[in-house]
């Protein structure tokens, strides 16, 4: 990941938004404070993946529970899924 100043990050505005196209830019103040800049469809990319593995996390609780039954119902899936 590349690092930059808030001072050079605003003189080359147009270069460090193309290289974030790319992979994520850090941007941080002499403060100790840190910022990414990244594209909005990586972003939203990580999201998703942050909920999907958030779902699987609570279903893995609620076997882990025994707060699961079996599926009573009267076909398959795959026969569901089949019409």
């Amino acid at each position: 990941m590349e690092s930059t100043s808030p001072k050079k990050f605003r003189a080359e505005l147009k270069d460090y938004l193309e290289m974030a196209l790319k992979e994520p830019l850090r941007i941080q103040r002499r403060s100790g404070e840190n910022f990414v800049l990244m594209n909005e469809d990586h972003f939203a990319g990580m999201q998703t993946e942050i909920a999907s593995l958030q779902r699987r996390l609570l279903a893995m609780g609620d076997l882990a529970s025994g707060r699961t039954s079996e599926y009573s119902g009267r076909e398959s899936r795959l026969a569901r899924l089949k019409k």
